[in-house]
């Protein structure tokens, strides 16, 4: 009996692979910023968010939506006028949002508590048609900017001075990336939760890059891994009754573990390849022949006068 007879897996699968796509997509321009970290800055952000919901009895999600935005753009600001670093403003978002979120969720009340652990770890099994409608459209729209965009947000993520003098909007770029990355941790947080939704961004990153070299072809790959990571873990969580946004993850390092390891052997057997074909092209050496020494003087006879 296929676990996608009921309805409630379905949903979960559509909504996992529409995020398991558009995740990557995203989390390939924060790895090449080296900002692998800001989707947990912005996810402890996004709990205060969801606990103002709960308390005020309104959609978590969409103050959820609200307070990631706010802080993503905070952090960009601060770190483009340099005040603070980047490390010091993710702390800053690390330690505000998680306490926030924490004290606010406890001041709602205990059923509050008990809603909040699908936020933390992920419940798209509880995830209504609604609910499913608002993921793919906002993935929809994230994918959509980070493909037409993708010539612009590589020049402001490689160099951005660059970027500047040649005349692109980069401030606007930066604020872009900065709400793309709210809206994609706060949807991915039904699939993976806010503790984990980092990973969805980055981790197929990183397997792609042990097998592709261009910036475009990472992207893809990423994107690919992303999906197939997500679909998987959807299918073995619901076989195997685990949770299932751990399993996503989990499947997720796995594929990058196996990737690194294959290409590493790889690399060494190319290595040892070479190193052979050299050896059997360098010419074999050859004994020198035997060089006869001229006769001393004394022993030439002379000529007779």
């Amino acid at each position: 009996m296929s676990i996608f007879q009921y309805e409630f897996m379905i949903r979960a699968l559509i909504g996992a692979l529409v995020i398991g796509l558009a995740a990557p997509a995203l989390g390939i321009y924060l790895v090449q910023r080296r900002m692998s970290l800001i989707g947990d800055g912005v996810g402890h952000v996004a709990l205060t968010g969801v606990g103002v919901g709960l308390l005020l009895d309104r959609s978590p999600v969409l103050t959820a939506v609200i307070a990631a935005a706010v802080g993503a753009v905070a952090i960009e600001l601060l770190r483009e006028r340099g005040r603070t670093s980047g490390d010091m403003a993710l702390a800053l978002l690390f330690y505000g949002g998680i306490a926030g979120g924490v004290m606010l969720v406890g001041l709602a009340g205990d059923r509050s508590n008990a809603n909040l652990m699908a936020y933390l770890f992920g419940s798209l099994t509880t995830a209504s048609v609604e609910d499913l409608w608002v993921i793919v459209v906002l993935a929809a729209v994230v994918l959509t900017a980070m493909l037409l965009l993708r010539p612009a947000l590589f020049a402001i993520c490689h160099d951005e001075e660059y970027a500047r003098v040649s005349g692109l909007p980069v401030r606007t770029l930066n604020l872009l990336i900065a709400v793309t990355t709210a809206v994609t941790v706060t949807i991915a947080m039904r699939a993976v939760g806010l503790l984990l939704v980092s990973a969805l961004m980055v981790v197929p990153v990183a397997t792609a890059q042990q097998i592709t070299r261009g910036f475009r072809s990472t992207m893809a790959v990423a994107m690919i891994i992303g999906t197939a990571s997500a679909g998987g873990g959807v299918w073995l969580a619901g076989t195997a009754d685990t949770a299932m946004g751990a399993t996503i993850v989990i499947l997720a390092i796995a594929a990058f573990a196996a990737t690194a390891v294959g290409a590493g052997t790889w690399r060494l057997l190319r290595r040892r390849a070479g190193m052979l074909a050299v050896h059997r092209r360098q010419p074999r050496e050859v004994e020198p022949p035997e060089v006869v020494l001229d006769r001393p003087a004394e022993m030439v006879p002379e000529r007779p006068a």
